[in-house]
């Protein structure tokens, strides 16, 4: 385990270097840009420009923050938080998210402002030259930083990049209404500057929402799933992969847990030895600990118990909320039968188990049935 979290540890100091220093790239870069636009805003009295420059320095504090999440994320685990503090950039993301929305907010009311007495702009060909360079500048670092933030997993520069990407878009409406203005003469300065409002706030909501859904939980996606699966059923005894639960405390720090059908015939010696290498074949490909790998035994002995689960499985899979069926044993001394069903979230756990009793029972009166109930995390559907 010293490898792992030498590895891990490794793995954490980089990619905050990435972190903070595609972070100042983007700060130096949005400073600069704020300087110039806030200038040709001024000259030319343009409301669309001067809350693009504001926008602007709405993203340069952006990541300023993210540079302070990442730095705080990164401390080492403690006695108080023995899993780190990676979750501390969900919160950095939060707070990027709630500036935008203020941005957005305070660009709106200016804009309305404008349309209620509006102010005549007065464009040079400078103005124009600049507001170009500015749309291709924020194209080239809308790019770069949201590549980063794929490369090392942060929600906070991925959505610092996007956001880079939607200015370039909302500077170029501006350099449009400054061209309409300086051939028909016709002023859509405070609309432009509604519509770049309109944008700017939705953008910081969606950013909003999904960080919210990174802190409360959400389904795992499928591929993630699909891939976890492969690798331990490459493990020549491992019969199935179920249970899937992945825990995340922070960007590329994920732990889970998972269930394993093994053949019956196994001694605890080689279950120990299969569980302890599925985690360290898990972890090397893929970063994710699994703290916990259950067992679920696999009849070999008999034909019965083969006839006994495909029966049950066809009673049990001919409800449209029964979404799997696994982990099943039976045993013909004891006279005992357990398995597990995922059900989805369109029925209630026990109208759904009790139901199964109903129906299972009958087939096979003189055995004791355990029917356990599985959330559908996997997305089974």
């Amino acid at each position: 385990m010293d490898k792992q979290t030498n590895d891990i540890a490794a793995l954490v100091s980089e990619r905050e270097k990435i972190i903070v220093r595609t972070s100042i790239i983007g700060i130096v870069t949005n400073v600069l840009l704020v300087i110039f636009k806030a200038f040709v805003g001024v000259v030319s009295h343009s409301i669309a420009v001067i809350l693009d420059a504001v926008n602007n320095l709405t993203d340069a504090l952006s990541s300023v923050v993210t540079i302070i999440g990442a730095k705080l994320g990164a401390k080492k685990p403690d006695r108080k938080h023995p899993l780190g503090y990676g979750r501390i950039e969900y919160l950095s993301s939060m707070i990027v998210a709630a500036l935008v929305i203020y941005a957005g907010i305070t660009s709106l009311v200016e804009s309305v402002k404008k349309i209620i007495s509006p102010e005549a702009a007065d464009y040079s060909i400078v103005s124009i030259v600049i507001i170009s360079v500015a749309i291709v500048v924020k194209l080239i670092l809308g790019l770069y930083v949201r590549k980063k933030g794929k490369d090392v997993n942060s929600g906070a520069l991925s959505a610092s990049g996007s956001d880079a990407l939607f200015d370039a878009i909302i500077s170029a409406s501006v350099l449009a209404s400054a061209i309409i203005y300086l051939i028909w003469g016709v002023s859509l300065e405070a609309y432009v500057g509604v519509l770049i409002s309109g944008f700017i706030i939705k953008a910081g909501v969606e950013m909003m929402i999904e960080t919210l859904n990174d802190i409360i939980g959400k389904r795992e996606d499928a591929e993630t799933i699909s891939e976890l699966k492969k690798i331990i059923c490459e493990e020549e005894a491992v019969l199935g992969a179920y249970d899937v639960t992945l825990f995340n405390y922070g960007p590329n720090k994920n732990y889970g847990s998972v269930h394993v059908e093994l053949p019956d015939t196994l001694t605890v010696d080689d279950v120990d030895r299969i569980t302890r290498k599925i985690q360290l074949n898990v972890y090397n490909k893929t970063g994710i600990i699994l703290t916990g790998v259950g067992v679920y035994s696999f009849n070999t002995s008999d034909d019965e118990s083969a006839q006994m689960r495909n029966a049950i499985q066809k009673t049990v899979m001919s409800h449209e909320w029964a979404l799997q069926m696994h982990g099943f044993y039976a045993d013909m001394e004891k006279k005992t039968i357990r398995f597990d069903v995922v059900l989805s979230f369109d029925i209630e756990q026990k109208t759904a188990i009790e139901e199964l009793y109903r129906e299972v029972k009958p087939l096979y009166p003189d055995y004791f049935i355990l029917i356990v109930p599985d959330v559908d995390v996997a997305d089974l559907k």
